[in-house]
């Protein structure tokens, strides 16, 4: 699914709103905006019946280059990782 798919089906969802595509998009992207700011703060994000999204340090590490095989340091970095709510996965 597209973005703009993603906009209108919650234009479909919230349509009794009257709300236009321009401002149900503008409404999405500062919902992701908070919640990606919130999980840099905070280092965890939950929506009830949705899940969490929670940020995680992985380690640096020793690798090998599939295509030469030589040896390689990969970095250590910040990830997020998210995991699924009972209710959500039930749905599924």
């Amino acid at each position: 699914m597209t973005k703009g798919e993603f906009i209108s089906k919650v234009q479909e969802n919230v349509e009794e709103l009257g709300l236009s595509k321009k401002a149900v998009g503008e409404i999405i992207d500062a919902v992701f905006e908070s919640a990606a700011d919130v999980v840099k703060d905070d280092g965890r994000f939950a929506y009830p019946g949705f899940g969490v999204f929670t940020l995680k340090e992985r380690k640096a590490r020793d690798g090998i280059n599939p295509r030469t095989g030589k040896k390689i340091k990969i970095p250590a970095k910040k990830t997020v990782v998210f995991k699924p709510s009972a209710s959500l996965k039930e749905s599924l």
